[in-house]
């Protein structure tokens, strides 16, 4: 049968596919729209499979807040031209406003809920196959307060940073710029308190093996008991690099955030951050070699 150029302009809008796709699914389906699009959609899914193996880390990270409750979320794709596009940040922007009414609390539920009466997963499929890049929702916390404690976030660069505060007490204002302060500091724990035994016995292992070593091939070796020293004086400097409360505030640096949050009277519950990409590594590009294969 004879296929419209209006019908094929109706499916590619809907679909987002090629022109000749489009047509060839209207031929092959007799013109029935809604089967053509359900006949890309499955081709649209061998495409999205092959393109599996590709390393998806570029994209945004985003924090919505309601009342009591936020979410904080990362969604990746192949390439910084992809990430900073406007269709892209719609996405994301539409996949935390559906988020944000849920009570989805991980990653792998979150990937069940609707989103334009599509499931997150499936749709995620579909745009993978329009966008041309895989799409990964890789990580996503959704976070509860109580009605007296104050919420503070921060997106920096676009969505290449994230941070997520909950504050006992305080401000609004306090609470961002302590969220402002974890997306440039990147800190792991609140306190001393909160790393573990095991942890501190590791890297106390592993920095008097370092001074060790350099004791050995020093010309004047120090004594047992300075290489203690040291391995202390180290230790310590690597958990105030690591322990938000005692950072250099980054807005004051001649203040910890401790003593900041006090001044303000404030004291921090806990916090969430993401940086896009952090933990993949990421292939190699070399560009050159690139134009080379498509140019031979």
């Amino acid at each position: 049968m004879a296929i419209s150029a209006k019908l094929v302009k109706e499916l590619r809008d809907k679909t987002g596919a090629g022109l000749m796709d489009c047509k060839k699914a209207l031929v092959k389906n007799d013109g029935d729209l809604d089967k053509a699009v359900d006949w890309l959609r499955e081709k649209g899914v061998s495409q999205a499979e092959k393109k599996a193996s590709r390393v998806a880390a570029e994209g945004m990270a985003e924090v919505k807040v309601d009342g009591n409750k936020a979410i904080i979320f990362e969604l990746n794709c192949e390439t910084d031209f992809v990430a900073k596009n406007d269709n892209f940040k719609a996405l994301v922007n539409k996949i935390g406003d559906a988020l944000i009414k849920t009570d989805k609390k991980d990653t792998e539920s979150a990937l069940a809920v609707e989103v334009d009466a599509k499931k997150l997963q499936d749709l995620l499929l579909e745009q993978t196959t329009t966008i041309g890049e895989k799409l990964t929702f890789r990580r996503y916390t959704m976070i509860e307060k109580t009605a007296d404690q104050i919420f503070g976030s921060y997106v920096h660069m676009g969505g290449s940073i994230a941070s997520l505060v909950v504050l006992n007490e305080g401000d609004k204002e306090t609470a961002r710029n302590i969220a402002m302060h974890i997306a440039a500091s990147n800190p792991i724990y609140i306190s001393r308190d909160d790393i573990s035994d095991e942890y501190i016995e590791h890297e106390k292992k592993v920095l008097t093996n370092q001074a060790l070593n350099e004791n050995a091939e020093s010309d004047k070796p120090k004594p047992e008991n300075i290489i203690e020293k040291m391995v202390i004086g180290r230790l310590n400097k690597n958990f105030k690099e690591i322990c938000l409360l005692s950072q250099p505030y980054v807005k004051n640096p001649d203040e910890n955030v401790k003593n900041y949050l006090k001044s303000q009277g404030a004291s921090i519950a806990l916090f969430k951050r993401l940086a896009v990409g952090e933990d993949i590594e990421k292939k190699e590009e070399n560009f050159a070699e690139e134009v080379r294969k498509q140019s031979s």
